[in-house]
This record gives C-alpha cells, sequence and structure tokens, in this order.
C-alpha cells in the first residue's frame, strides 16, 4: 500500500500542532485502538443481526465497547487530540475510518473505508500464506514460513 499527498491539504487534519508534537505516538497508539475497537463494534453487530448473541453477551459486549470509546475519548482529551485526527486520509485508498454513521456491517458502502475493507474480510476469512528469507552479505541467515487464518469465524 503506498500513501500520496492529497492534492488539497486542507482538508487533512494539522499534524504538526504543539499538542500533537507533546503527544508522541499517542494519536498513532489512539487510532489503532480506534480502528480494533471498531472492527469489533462491526462484528458484534454482524453477530447480533444474525441472532448469535445472547441478551447478555451483547450487553456485555455493548458495555465494553462503550468504556472503551470513552476511554480513547478521554485519552483525546488529555492529549489535546480531536476524535477526527484518528482518521488518517490515505489518498486514493481513502480514509481509515468511515465518517461517522457512513458504514453498517454487511451493507455496502459507497466510499469503502480500510475498517469497512478489513470487516469484510474478517466476516469472509482470508488466508495468508508466505515465505520470509532474511539474509546478510549473500548468506541465508533467517528463513521463516508463515501461515496466516484471519477470520470472525470459529475455526
Amino acid at each position: 500500500m503506498v500513501c500520496t499527498p492529497v492534492e488539497n491539504p486542507v482538508d487533512l487534519p494539522l499534524t504538526t500542532s504543539k499538542a500533537n508534537n507533546k503527544a508522541g505516538l499517542v494519536p498513532l497508539l489512539l487510532t489503532v485502538v480506534e480502528l480494533v475497537r471498531q472492527l469489533m463494534e462491526a462484528q458484534v453487530i454482524r453477530r447480533m443481526d444474525q441472532g448469535c448473541l445472547s441478551e447478555s453477551e451483547l450487553e456485555r459486549a455493548a458495555e465494553s465497547l462503550q468504556k472503551l470509546e470513552e476511554q480513547v475519548l478521554n485519552l483525546c482529551e488529555i492529549f489535546e487530540i480531536t476524535p477526527a485526527d484518528l482518521n488518517i486520509n490515505l489518498g486514493d485508498v481513502g480514509t481509515l475510518l468511515p465518517s461517522p454513521g457512513s458504514y453498517y456491517p454487511g451493507e455496502p458502502g459507497t466510499q469503502p473505508s480500510v475498517l469497512e475493507l478489513l470487516d469484510r474480510l474478517l466476516n469472509t476469512g482470508i488466508v495468508v500464506d508466505g515465505e520470509i528469507d532474511l539474509g546478510l552479505a549473500q548468506l541465508n541467515l533467517i528463513n521463516a514460513k508463515l501461515r496466516l487464518v484471519l477470520t470472525s469465524k470459529p475455526l
């Protein structure tokens, strides 16, 4: 994936403010946490729509997601980051997160975000198989064979 500069930088959040400079890696960490939170929320919604969750499971999941969202917002406030700053614009790929209210799991969006694409992959499942050879001075020093199964369904 290649990130290219957006032609109209006015639309992008300003990332050189004093608050963001003091925050260091916090915005990146909060962005990852928010991406995972929204992915989990999408999976809860999918399972709720399929009738796979009991009333108590749904309540526990909703309460946990709400508490996590509150913590993310609280940390944004502490580090003087606006929640909109957590949504990274990836140029031609689109945005990392959907705009509020624009995505419901299982329904296609007009401008899919990375979150929507990840949610679709989790719902259908994907297998990534690969081999990595790391070396130095024409010597293969590390060989790794990887197989990753990524799905929201039990194996």
